[in-house]
């Protein structure tokens, strides 16, 4: 891919970690949303959930801009690649 072969791999890792973390992440803030709605928690513990909850949404959130601007970034690469191949020859 461009001028940077394991871009493409790096790529994949890069979503495979997401997927991960994402998955494990949306599992647990599902779990919390039961435990809310269950309307059983204490105050105390309702209070804990949520701000569980809001920092695992912020996580996943910040992993998926991470690889977001990764991906924007091998995208411009293969760009000046191109472009360069087409200047040259």
């Amino acid at each position: 891919m461009g001028s940077y072969p394991g871009a493409l791999v790096f790529a994949q890792l890069g979503m495979a970690r997401v997927n991960f973390f994402t998955s494990r992440g949306n599992e647990r803030v599902e779990e919390i949303i039961r435990r809310l709605d269950s309307g059983e928690a204490s105050l105390d513990e309702t209070l804990a959930l949520v701000s569980e909850g809001k920092l695992l949404i912020e996580q996943c959130a910040s992993q998926l801009a991470a690889v977001g601007g990764a991906l924007e970034e091998l995208r411009l690469d293969e760009l000046v690649s191109r472009l360069e191949r087409e200047a040259g020859g």
